[in-house]
């Protein structure tokens, strides 16, 4: 190259990391800042320390897996494709697989192989790596034109600053919402932050009764207030003091918002069975034990905790000998172990919630380059952005593929 030029990275993780390795290869110099120790942190806890780093499904597929924003990320999606990723990651030397859903994980099962990759691959094309933080930046006449940082103070000689800062959800893994402060001093507008893949809160005394409970192989349905299933799907589900939890409960929230309406949740806890060979189930079971009270003959229905809540929502005493329950008492436990409902008051804080909806206007971001339609020569990466997804891979092939295209741009930009 006939000269380097210094392209700021401001954040370490996936969608930062990603865009200074890209950038570098293109032949910039990069300064990669990040606040925490080391880069990556959240990333060593995605997929419960497995890393879902992608999924391997085509791009149409990949669009319908993000409820806002979408069409935003078609050029991105384009140019740095779920395969990509997946070549990328292989040729760093970690080798992957593909589970149910076309999730991906590292064979390793361990979100630090893929840390390691980045971490190496930065070394490699001698991005320099400080620990501080984008504090303050300049615009003038549409141009970035100063960039300043907590240690640092000013850095000279900045023709691009990528602001990969993550979200607002999961603050204690560097995510503080610093990307937002920032990119409002260039006149972005922020679109109002809230929780997405995150817990929700219900007032229904059964879910205190029944904290730390976890259901798995059950089927959860969400329905708004006019009755519309928003979200269905199987799987596991966790009580907590507030509400619930758990796999099934985060993906369905990226389904919800309650701006707009109310929602309830239908747990079905035998899905495998239908009605009529349910029915036959209770049949069996009640007549071997026939002579047993209501209360002890659930045990074998139901995990043991769950039974006076059982009791309670079906109307029967506990005491009553299951020889003397009536047909519609039988019929009340079937609806009930069917169609289990858990109203839902809203989410948790953003703070708690695995990935942040809102963020910067997309509308006012060049979707090819990621570049500000505010001031030249700054970018956006990743979670900062107004674009989020449902589980599954999805949120970081987002970080990957905007990551991509701001580092391309942003070293382009400088070295012409």
């Amino acid at each position: 190259m006939a000269r380097s030029s210094k392209i700021i990275v401001a954040g370490g993780g996936a969608a930062g990391m990603m865009a200074a390795v890209t950038a570098a290869g293109a032949g910039a110099e990069v300064l990669l800042l990040e606040p925490n120790e080391k880069v990556g942190r959240k990333l060593y806890i995605t997929g419960k320390g497995r890393c879902n780093v992608t999924n391997n499904c085509a791009r149409d597929e990949l669009l319908a897996s993000i409820p806002r924003n979408g069409r935003f990320l078609y050029s991105a999606f384009s140019r740095f494709t779920p395969q990509d990723a997946m070549a990328f990651f292989e040729k760093l030397g970690v080798p992957l697989k593909t589970e149910r859903g076309n999730r991906v994980f590292p064979k390793s099962d361990k979100a630090a192989d893929i840390v390691d990759a980045l971490f190496f691959e930065l070394r490699r094309r001698g991005v320099e790596l400080r620990q501080d933080r984008v504090t303050g930046l300049t615009v003038e006449d549409g141009v970035l034109s100063g960039v300043s940082t907590e240690h640092m103070g000013e850095v000279q000689g900045c023709q691009g600053l990528i602001l990969a800062t993550g979200g607002a959800s999961y603050p204690r893994t560097g995510s503080t919402g610093d990307g937002y402060k920032l990119a409002q001093m260039a006149g972005h507008r922020i679109v109002p932050l809230r929780g997405s893949l995150v817990p929700l809160e219900s007032g229904d005394a059964c879910c205190v009764r029944l904290q730390g409970l976890s259901l798995r192989n059950v089927e959860l349905r969400v329905k708004d207030q006019k009755g519309k299933t928003v979200f269905r799907e199987q799987g596991e589900l966790l009580f907590t003091h507030f509400g619930l939890s758990g796999p099934l409960v985060l993906s369905a929230s990226a389904h919800m918002d309650f701006n707009k309406n109310q929602y309830t949740a239908h747990i079905d806890l035998k899905p495998a069975l239908d009605e009529q060979k349910l029915d036959a189930r209770l049949l069996r079971d009640f007549t071997e034990r026939a002579n047993q009270d209501y209360a002890n003959a659930l045990g074998g229905l139901v995990p043991r905790s769950m039974v006076p809540v059982l009791v309670r929502r079906t109307g029967v005493a506990g005491d009553t000998k299951v020889h003397d329950i009536r047909k519609g008492q039988r019929r009340r436990l079937l609806e009930t172990l069917k169609d289990f409902r858990i109203p839902l008051s809203g989410p948790r804080p953003v703070e708690e919630a695995v990935v942040t909806s809102g963020g910067v206007t997309v509308g006012e971001v060049c979707p090819r380059t990621m570049e500000s339609k505010k001031a030249a020569r700054l970018y956006f990466a990743g979670e900062v952005l107004d674009v989020d997804a449902y589980t599954g891979g999805f949120n970081l092939q987002i970080a990957w593929s905007t990551g991509y295209a701001a580092g391309l741009a942003a070293a382009e930009r400088a070295l012409n």
